[in-house]
Formats: structure tokens, sequence, C-alpha cells
């Protein structure tokens, strides 16, 4: 899960929370926010991405546990999160394969199913340095069964790495130099968070 967060003066924001298809209301603004996030660096990402962000949306408000936050200022969407309950079996498409193989098969399915998988996180530039993107975060996991919350992130993002042990996020998978780069982090009211391996 990317963290896109630029830099900015926003202080306030109304944070709404969504589990089903009237996020889709707000398509035209997420798309916005989320080729603000991740069209520039460190990301990267094509306007491509974006729209494949918003076509799979309509999917995934389906999906088991879905639950989503928009963050409002001055009816503006200026940020957003969304998450749901990891199946079981674990997935094999995306980046699944890579966490499945950081953590093994046992771990995998014991701490990752069944949980609040976040999948995106998102702000506008101006946001930044405002805590929205945590609020955010907070919004999305606060719910979580049994506090079981975890995200997939890249380690070659030193910000988005310390902006989630910043919130008490453990990194729970540590790829080796010359791995693809993503990391599992266990929520910070995850129980497996004490049994998380520690970097060699």
């Amino acid at each position: 899960m990317k963290l896109g967060e630029g830099g900015g003066r926003l202080t306030t924001a109304d944070i709404r929370v969504h589990r089903d298809a009237g996020i889709l209301a707000h398509t035209e603004s997420l798309r916005s926010v989320y080729v603000d996030a991740f069209c520039a660096p460190p990301w990267h990402e094509d306007e491509a991405r974006a729209t494949g962000f918003v076509s799979r949306l309509s999917a995934d408000v389906r999906r088991a546990g879905f639950t989503a936050a928009t963050a409002v200022c001055d009816g503006e969407v200026v940020g957003f999160a969304t998450a749901w309950t990891t199946p079981a079996p674990f997935p094999t498409d995306r980046c699944y394969p890579q966490a499945a193989a950081g953590l093994g098969r046992d771990r995998t399915a014991d701490w990752l199913c069944g949980g609040r998988e976040i999948d995106e996180l998102a702000v506008r530039p101006a946001a930044h340095g405002t805590g929205l993107a945590g609020r955010l975060l907070e919004a999305v996991t606060t719910d979580a069964p049994e506090g079981r919350a975890w995200l997939l992130t890249s380690v070659h993002n030193g910000r988005a790495l310390a902006f989630y042990r910043r919130h008490g996020w453990t990194q729970a998978t540590h790829p080796s130099p010359g791995g693809k780069g993503i990391v599992v982090f266990l929520g910070p009211h995850h129980p497996a968070r004490s049994l998380a391996p520690l970097p060699l």
C-alpha cells in the first residue's frame, strides 16, 4: 500500500467513513487525489494507474469488510483511504506472493487472512504535515477485527516507512537487498506485532 503525501498548509478536514458503493459518487475526486499523490515523486506513476484504481473501485466496494474514508475540506475531497477484509485462501495476484514469501504460509494465513487490509492511502500535496494521512489511516483501521490491520508498501520509500513506524506500525518482513522491495506492516493493535521478525 502506497502513501501519497506531499507538502502544504491544510489544517482541518472532515473525515467521512464509507462502507458501500456510496463512495463511487466521489470517483472523479478520488482519481484527482490519486494523481496528485502518486504521479509525482517518489512514486512517479502514470495517470493510467489512477484510471485503473477508480476502475477497480467499483469491484472493491463489493469486497467483504470494505471500508473507505474520505477527507473533505470546503467541499473538496483532499484525501482518502480504502481497505477490506483479506480473504482466505490468501490471494495470489498483485504483490501478494511477495508478502506470502516473506511471512511463510502459516504466518500469512494466521496474521493476514481475515484482517483489515489497507489498500490505498493518499492525500493532496497541500495536506502534508497536517496529520490528515494519520487520521485517514485511523478511520479505516479503528474497528479492524481483533486489531488485525495490515498493509503492503515499498521498502524503497523511506518517507512511507517512517510514517507507518511513527504511527505505531511494525514492519514484519525484511526483503533481501536484491528483492523486489515489498514489505508487510502490521497495525499498532495487531496481536502478532511482538512476533514479527527483526531485520538481520
